[in-house]
């Protein structure tokens, strides 16, 4: 795929009540390496196959939950376009200057239907992942790889209204494509929407909530689903709580385990998955199989997994 445009979720700032136990959780348990601490006493993290600066930025804050999210863009005149088509959508966007987010370049920032900050940038400094640029081989240096063996940032999933209005945002404007959807069976309303913008089964997605801007997850990707597994065996070591056990979507057909970090607010470690291409159909779930959608493995959806979002 010629992957222009928007590339990928590139940073999700996420509120933790606690920092010391957030930094034990995401650097020590998880294994994302930590990268900085600014005057504001964010620290930001990066996975260790991600060549940008950071993925994940920590704050110290009353309640959890997410700041905004950014998904990085192929160059600044991508930027520059996506500004103009944003405001023609009809929302409001503010500039944010190069340098104020640390190592980035300039910003865009405005708000989804859906209550929730989005920010784009095409500018992160990058760091490397230790394997360097030419010859580079394929096994990190030792100790890059640790706790729960994360490879990258892969995707996140938010809770709102207005979803089809968001999915218009999505794919008119963004050109992401709608890779599957969960509708209720009778009325056929929007429960939870899935969007691509490269060839994974989704890069973004929104569930159907009563409350605007809500955060259900962020999810990294591990190498495999064997790597779930041990992951899982490190969360139960560390009495790290536990949302959703070892299982595997239906949508998406990812292998996934749910937890919490000390906050509250909720991860996910994430493999496998089908290759989306542009002319993929659109997946169509319903509620008649609400169980086999979220959870194949034993075809039970868990009430905490559709109603626990920070």
């Amino acid at each position: 795929m010629a992957l222009r445009g928007v590339l990928r979720a590139g940073e999700v700032a996420i509120r933790v009540m606690d920092m010391k136990a957030a930094r034990q959780h995401y650097g020590d348990r998880m294994g994302l390496h930590e990268m900085m601490t600014d005057d504001t006493g964010r620290v930001y993290y990066k996975a260790w196959d991600e060549h940008d600066h950071h993925s994940i930025v920590l704050r110290e804050a009353d309640s959890p939950g997410m700041d905004y999210f950014a998904f990085k863009v192929f160059d600044d005149a991508t930027l520059t376009t996506l500004e103009q088509k944003l405001e023609a959508f009809g929302l409001q966007v503010e500039r944010i200057e190069a340098g104020v987010y640390p190592k980035s370049g300039r910003r865009i920032q405005f708000v989804l239907p859906s209550g929730h900050t989005m920010q784009l940038y095409a500018h992160k400094e990058q760091v490397g992942n230790t394997l360097g640029l030419v010859n580079p081989g394929v096994v990190p240096d030792e100790g890059v790889i640790r706790g729960f063996r994360i490879n990258r940032l892969d995707h996140l999933l938010l809770g709102g209204g207005h979803l089809d209005e968001n999915v218009r945002l999505f794919t008119e404007v963004f050109d992401f494509d709608l890779g599957e959807k969960l509708v209720d069976h009778e009325s056929g309303a929007s429960l939870a929407v899935f969007l691509s913008c490269s060839t994974k089964p989704h890069d973004i997605a929104f569930v159907l909530q009563p409350q605007q801007n809500k955060f259900h997850h962020v999810s990294f990707l591990l190498e495999s689903a064997h790597d779930v597994i041990k992951a899982a065996d490190m969360i139960g070591k560390y009495r790290i709580p536990v949302d959703v056990g070892p299982n595997r979507h239906g949508v998406t057909r990812g292998a996934t385990i749910y937890f919490f970090d000390p906050s509250g607010n909720r991860n996910e470690v994430f493999a496998e998955g089908y290759v989306h291409y542009p002319d993929t159909p659109t997946l169509v779930w319903d509620t008649r199989e609400l169980g086999q959608a979220t959870f194949s493995q034993d075809n039970t959806p868990r009430e905490s997994f559709l109603t626990v979002l920070t």
